[in-house]
C-alpha cells in the first residue's frame, strides 16, 4: 500500500508524522539538531498463528505501514525519547533501567537487552512516529522494537545480524515489557522482502521465501476492536502450551515443544491432557501442518486449496485455542460471501484486531467496498479495510551506500 493511499481515517488513528522529511523536521523542532531516521514495517501472518512460541511454522509477509525512529547520540547515558503518536516524552538511564508501564518500555527493554548482547550503547535523543495502528494484530510492537535496535545500533556504528537483532527484540518484549511473543514478528519485520510471503521455522531461524501469485491482492480488514482480555489472555495460551508439554513429556522423553508431536501422537495420548489443554494443543500441531502444506500448495500455485488451509486455521484459532471474537468471526464470515475470495481468517493474537484475505486483484475493489459497508451495517463501527503489498523489511532512510 502506497502512503498515499492510506485512508484517512487510519492516517487519523496513528497520530504520527508519516513521511520522512516530516519526521525529520520534528525532530530538529524538538531538538535543534539532526538525525539519522531508521524505518521498521509491521506485519500480516497468513497462516500460523500461535505457533512461533511453540518453535513452530509461521508464513508472515512484512507490510508497507512502518514505525520510524529518529535518532541522534549524546554524550551521557540517558535517553530521551518522544512518541509523535501520544505525544509524549520519557526519559530513561541506560545504567539504571525502571519499566515505567507505557510505550517507552519497548524502547527501553531494546535498549537493555542490547546492552547485555554486548552492544555499549551511548545516550541517545529520540524520535519515535508509527503508522502501523495499537491493537490491530498488525505487530506495532515487534516493527517499535526493531526500528528502535536499528538507531540504537547506529549510535555506536555497530552491526547486528538481522536474526540475532530479531532474537534481542524478543527478549525486550519477553523479559522487560513482559508479553511471552514468539520470534515471528520481530523476525520479519526486519528480513521480510518484497513481493514474498516468508516461510519461518521458528525453532532453527530457517526460511526461504515464497512469492505471492500473481493475480491476488492481500486485503487487511481491521474490525477496529480490541477487546480487553487480549494481553492477557495471550500469556495464558502460552502457558497452557507450556503445561501441555509437561504432560505429553511424560510419555515422550525429551519432548520440548508441541512442534515435535504429530496429531496421531497427540491423540495417543489423549488421555494425559485436561481437555482445554488437549484443545490448544490440537490447534498448535494441526496448524504447524497446515503452514507447510500451505507452502506446498503455494509452490504449484494451488490457491483453492490455500484458501482452504486457511479457513480450517480460522476454525481452529476460534474453536480450539478460542482467541477470535465476534467481530473477527463476522469479518471472515461476510468475505467468505464474496466474489474473489481464496481464503480468510484472523491474523495476529486474536481477541480483536485484523483479518487477512487473499483476494482476485479483479475482485479486490468490489470486495473492500462490500466488506466495509455490511460489517458498518451490522456492527455499528466502520472498520478499515486495504490492500497491503508484502513489503521490505527494516532498513535506514534514506537507504545507507
Amino acid at each position: 500500500m502506497n502512503r498515499s493511499t492510506i485512508p484517512p481515517a487510519l492516517a487519523a488513528s496513528t497520530g504520527a508524522a508519516g513521511q520522512p522529511a516530516e519526521i525529520g523536521k520534528l525532530f530538529r523542532g524538538l531538538y535543534g539538531e539532526e538525525c539519522r531516521l531508521f524505518r521498521a514495517p509491521g506485519r500480516i501472518n497468513l497462516i500460523g498463528e500461535h505457533t512461533d512460541y511453540n518453535d513452530g511454522f509461521v508464513m508472515p509477509a512484512a507490510i508497507d505501514l512502518c514505525c520510524w525512529a529518529a535518532i541522534t547520540p549524546v554524550r551521557n547515558r540517558t535517553i530521551e525519547v518522544y512518541s509523535a503518536n501520544f505525544n509524549q516524552s520519557r526519559t530513561f538511564d541506560l545504567d539504571r533501567p525502571r519499566a515505567l508501564g507505557d510505550w517507552s518500555d519497548y524502547v527501553q527493554g531494546v535498549a537493555l537487552m542490547l546492552g547485555r548482547a554486548g552492544y555499549h550503547l551511548p545516550g541517545a535523543k529520540m524520535m519515535i512516529s508509527s503508522e502501523v495502528p495499537m491493537g490491530s494484530g498488525l505487530s506495532s510492537s515487534a516493527a517499535l522494537e526493531i526500528a528502535t535496535g536499528l538507531a540504537l545500533l547506529d549510535t555506536q556504528d555497530a552491526s547486528c545480524d538481522r536474526s540475532r537483532l530479531a532474537q534481542i527484540c524478543q527478549s525486550a518484549e519477553n523479559e522487560f515489557v513482559g508479553a511471552r511473543c514468539g520470534i515471528m514478528d520481530q523476525f520479519v519485520s526486519g528480513s521480510g522482502r518484497a513481493g514474498h510471503l516468508l516461510l519461518l521455522d521458528c525453532r532453527s531461524l530457517e526460511h526461504r521465501f515464497l512469492p505471492v501469485p500473481e493475480g491476488v491482492r492481500l486485503v487487511i480488514c481491521n474490525s477496529m476492536v480490541k477487546h480487553e482480555i487480549a494481553s492477557g489472555e495471550y500469556n495464558v495460551r502460552r502457558s497452557q502450551c507450556e503445561e501441555g508439554v509437561r504432560f505429553l513429556a511424560a510419555a515422550r522423553r525429551g519432548l520440548t515443544a508441541l512442534r515435535d508431536l504429530s496429531l496421531d501422537d497427540l491423540e495417543q495420548s489423549r488421555d494425559l491432557l485436561p481437555p482445554i489443554i488437549y484443545k490448544r494443543c490440537r490447534h498448535v500441531i494441526s496448524e504447524n501442518q497446515r503452514v507447510l502444506d500451505a507452502a506446498v500448495a503455494l509452490e504449484q500455485r494451488d490457491l483453492r486449496r490455500f484458501g482452504e488451509l486457511m479457513a480450517e486455521s480460522h476454525r481452529s484459532l476460534r474453536d480450539d485455542y478460542e482467541v477470535s471474537c465476534p467481530e473477527l468471526d463476522l469479518l471472515v464470515e461476510l468475505a467468505n460471501q464474496t466474489e474473489g475470495l481464496y481464503g480468510a481468517r484472523m491474523t495476529g493474537g486474536g481477541f480483536g484486531g485484523c483479518t487477512i484475505n487473499v483476494v482476485s486483484a479483479e475482485s479486490a475493489a468490489e470486495f473492500l467496498a462490500k466488506i466495509s459497508s455490511v460489517y458498518q451495517a451490522k456492527t455499528g463501527i466502520a472498520p478499515e479495510v486495504f490492500i497491503s503489498t508484502a513489503s521490505q523489511g527494516a532498513g535506514s532512510s534514506p537507504p545507507r551506500e
